[in-house]
């Protein structure tokens, strides 16, 4: 399976928050607190064993290879046929109202059928979802929706780029296929994934910056538990 991933590079990245504000105005967040898609943390200034580091947290869904929220869905399951936009081929999945989407590996949710019930939030050790209490699916008898990034699944699937990605104003993001040379480049480089010894889920957000803001940003980011 062929699968999308981005860089986040932390040399370029200003810190500046327009990436979580272009994904705010495109997919009309809720302007609530833990409400997002997309965020953008400060880190330091702080003291690192490679010198004082003063860097940023730019954080979304990962995608992850083995996406922890997908499994905890009690939605009924139904059969659900995906299909390759470029060839045409086709993979029917039994899945409930979120899933990883065999052929680009973006982990997505049907809000037709979300329940509101908030176990995918609950069980991701990023917390990259959220459930939004001033939407629900009233046939379902539901609190709210849940939602998260999509890596800009329609924007892609138009040929267009990810809001946060057209919106950085330093190119800090760079998104496309995890096998394309302009992704594996930096992983190759040592990009890196916010995973630690329990968390072990294969996010597909790499991080890239030097070996002091790196340094702080695995101390004060990467999820120890999961949830």
């Amino acid at each position: 399976m062929r699968q999308y991933a981005m860089i986040i590079d932390l040399n370029r990245c200003v810190g500046c928050h327009a990436c979580a504000l272009a994904c705010r105005a495109e997919w009309d967040i809720p302007a609530q607190d833990g409400y997002r898609r997309n965020w953008v943390k400060n880190l330091g200034p702080a003291k690192t064993s490679h010198g004082l580091s003063f860097t940023a947290y730019p954080g979304l869904c990962n995608h992850c290879d083995k996406p922890a929220c997908v499994p905890v869905c009690p939605a009924d399951q139904i059969k659900k046929t995906f299909t390759e936009p470029k060839t045409g081929k086709t993979r029917t999945m039994t899945v409930a109202a979120t899933w990883k989407n065999p052929f680009d590996g973006t982990v997505q949710i049907d809000k037709t059928r979300c329940l509101g019930c908030g176990a995918c939030a609950d069980a991701c050790p990023y917390g990259a979802r959220y459930v939004n209490t001033n939407i629900a699916n009233k046939d379902l008898d539901g609190d709210g929706i849940a939602d998260k990034c999509t890596f800009c699944k329609p924007r892609v699937e138009a040929g267009l780029r990810p809001a946060c990605v057209q919106t950085c104003i330093a190119d800090a993001r760079i998104f496309g296929w995890r096998d394309e040379p302009k992704i594996a480049d930096y992983i190759k480089k040592g990009a890196i994934r916010l995973s630690s010894a329990k968390v072990q889920t294969g996010p597909n957000v790499y991080y890239y910056g030097q070996p002091k803001d790196l340094e702080l940003l695995t101390k004060t980011s990467t999820p120890q538990e999961m949830p």
